[in-house]
């Protein structure tokens, strides 16, 4: 059965690969495949898997200072830091979450600091950040809430705090691109010039918070500043979903695998289909991890959230075409059409069941893993 994204499954299904692309898609019998042609074959084919939000890549695998560079404490406010350059491609987790079926990644700079730094999304080819990026900005990471508190006495202290900062932040920011517009030639500041393009509406502010009253605020500074704003983990999402719809923001739901104390006692594994209920856009994400392995898979999210009575063909797409657009990339990955990306996940079975394996992954048209997995 191929599921191509764009429309009802398709059984005995064909995808055929040329030059990295998908050259044609249809049932066997329409679709025309030259002699010779090296095949594959799977119960189930899927478009490459889309986690939508990650660390890995700056999370590395051995859990050591050396490989965990997603949370930079040094400052509050760094949105000049760029994932890129500190993207391993090579590191084993990239591999490891290739294996299960996961073709392109959003990660970056995780929770941790007021304004961690940038995101970036990347295919698993697993060469090197250069030759892997899709996107060097995606977003810009916000965190509200305890997580981008200060230590030590050190600001920010305080929920109030915290929001006076990014709202500065924002001001100034604000100020530094209408004195650019005027005087290209004026000089650049990385930290104002990222946070600029948050206030064009170039990229999201991906704002990590999970009270409903962080949310508010998150909600808050996105109308004053006329941003688009992203919210994950937002585990008390539930208490707000009229005012995220009409918002038109999208969530990022908690990792079903997240420990539900603190911030997050409130969470609920239904929260999918909480927000499917109430229209609010959603997809799927590992998230950030900081006990081991270091990251989640998604398929394996999007299990659980069937389990607990999100549809199975909503699971899907929250892994795939709709990550695609809340990424902005659904014009190359997230379905199989001709012309996208040819990226594909090939199961010995329903992918949602925890017994099927992953059985081989494609990449811009080159297997990268012929599992199982």
């Amino acid at each position: 059965e191929l599921w191509t994204m764009t429309g009802e499954p398709i059984r005995d299904g064909v995808v055929l690969v040329r030059d990295g692309k998908v050259a044609a898609v249809g049932p066997a019998a329409a679709v025309a495949v030259p002699d010779g042609t090296p095949a594959l074959r799977a119960v189930v084919v899927t478009p490459g898997l889309i986690d939508a939000h990650a660390t890995v890549g700056l999370s590395g695998v051995l859990n050591v200072p050396q490989d965990q560079d997603m949370i930079e404490r040094s400052a509050p406010v760094q949105p000049e830091l760029r994932a890129l350059d500190a993207y391993n491609a090579r590191d084993p987790l990239v591999g490891w979450l290739r294996g299960f079926g996961v073709t392109t990644v959003h990660t970056g700079h995780g929770p941790g600091a007021l304004v961690a730094g940038q995101t970036m999304v990347v295919k698993l080819h697993g060469r090197s950040a250069d030759a892997d990026v899709v996107k060097p900005l995606a977003m810009l990471a916000v965190t509200l809430g305890e997580g981008g508190r200060g230590a030590n006495n050190k600001a920010p202290g305080t929920r109030a705090k915290s929001v006076a900062m990014l709202r500065e932040h924002l001001q100034k920011a604000r100020e530094y691109a209408q004195k650019r517009q005027k005087d290209p030639d004026a000089p650049v500041d990385l930290a104002l010039d990222a946070a600029a393009k948050a206030l064009a509406r170039e990229v999201p502010l991906l704002v990590t918070a999970h009270r409903a009253l962080d949310l508010q605020s998150a909600l808050r500074v996105g109308k004053e500043f006329g941003v688009d704003v992203v919210l994950d983990g937002a585990a008390e999402a539930y208490e707000l979903l009229p005012e995220i719809q009409a918002a038109g923001c999208w969530v990022l739901p908690h990792p079903a695998m997240a420990r539900t104390g603190g911030e997050l006692k409130n969470g609920t594994m239904a929260l999918p289909k909480l927000l499917t209920e109430a229209g609010v856009p959603f997809a799927l994400q590992s998230g950030y991890e900081a006990y081991v392995p270091k990251t989640r898979v998604v398929l394996f999210e999007a299990g659980v959230a069937v389990g607990r009575g999100l549809p199975p063909e909503q699971a899907l797409r929250a892994l795939t075409v709709d990550a695609a657009r809340l990424l902005r990339l659904d014009d190359r990955v997230g379905s199989l059409a001709v012309g996208k990306d040819a990226d594909l996940a090939l199961f010995d079975g329903d992918p949602l069941e925890y017994t099927t394996h992953c059985t081989g992954v494609i990449v811009d048209g080159t297997l990268v893993s012929d599992g199982p997995r």
